[in-house]
């Protein structure tokens, strides 16, 4: 690695930015794009001209990064991921979209991420703090939130909206549009093609609800009323009268807890799915 200051990379070509970051002569740093200070390019790195990287992410041997990107500081990305490519999706005609990527986030070996489409809003975002292990994959126009967990070969489909804390287990996949609340947990090898409530716990090959994600609310120091407070919201969901969506109303006349209301809130609110109901 060779430290790069404003004087040209190792080619000799203007990197913008890029004071004190170190740049393998044998990367490619295309024109145009923008080197934050401290940055980490190694060996045979890919970045395409119209990437900014932000100060302090690092680049592993082989990773690309490409299309109208950015990527937030401190964010890690392995060898061979592929980050911002062309969306997989055969109505997209080369328009400009974007890819966004947080701060801190670690994207490990064969990661894809895609830039969005026109008809999708055009955007799709990753927020902070994330995990994207090896083999993962995010299509365009996703919404992914902050400390979302995606272990390896999992896979979230174009235009879905994961909220912040999921965790979505090894081989499993994300349907298109769909949402998965905030707090919940996808168990390995499930295909999810409905909505998940925040802090449901689905698991099987046909993804189903079959419950909530307690050891999460526990570990993150939730307090025992309101953890008790959820157990009595989800088997009113389970068991009640009515439709799903009429529990819910009546559920969030009688409650007073700010995670059931969070529930209640996410089913009232407008989707392109049904739910996984409790089972």
């Amino acid at each position: 690695m060779r430290d790069h200051r404003d004087d040209g990379y190792p080619e000799g070509r203007r990197v913008t930015g890029a004071s004190g970051s170190t740049i393998h002569p044998s990367a490619v740093i295309e024109e145009g794009a923008v080197i934050g200070d401290g940055c980490r390019i190694g060996p045979f790195a890919v970045v395409g001209p119209e990437v900014v990287l932000a100060p302090g992410v690092e680049l592993k041997p082989h990773a690309v990064v490409t299309g109208r990107t950015t990527v937030g500081e401190e964010t890690v990305i392995f060898p061979g991921a592929v980050i911002g490519e062309i969306p997989q999706d055969l109505k997209f005609k080369g328009e400009a979209t974007r890819l966004e990527i947080g701060a801190r986030n670690r994207i490990r070996e064969g990661v894809t991420m895609n830039t969005g489409t026109e008809g999708g809003g055009g955007l799709t975002r990753v927020g902070d703090d994330c995990l994207f292990m090896t083999g993962a994959h995010v299509a365009h126009d996703a919404i992914v939130g902050n400390r979302v967990i995606v272990a390896n070969q999992g896979a979230i489909a174009g235009h879905c909206v994961i909220e912040d804390d999921v965790i979505i287990g090894g081989l499993s996949g994300i349907h298109q549009f769909v949402r998965i609340g905030r707090g919940a947990i996808i168990g390995a090898v499930s295909m999810v093609t409905n909505d998940v409530i925040p802090y449901g716990l689905v698991q099987a090959p046909r993804g189903a609800l079959d419950g909530l994600n307690l050891v999460g609310l526990k570990r993150k120091g939730v307090a025992r009323s309101d953890i008790t407070a959820l157990r009595a919201a989800y088997q009113m969901l389970a068991q009640g009268d009515g439709a799903f969506t009429d529990r819910a109303r009546r559920l969030g006349e009688e409650t007073d807890s700010p995670y059931v209301r969070e529930i209640v809130d996410f089913i009232l609110a407008g989707t392109d799915r049904h739910f996984l109901t409790p089972r």
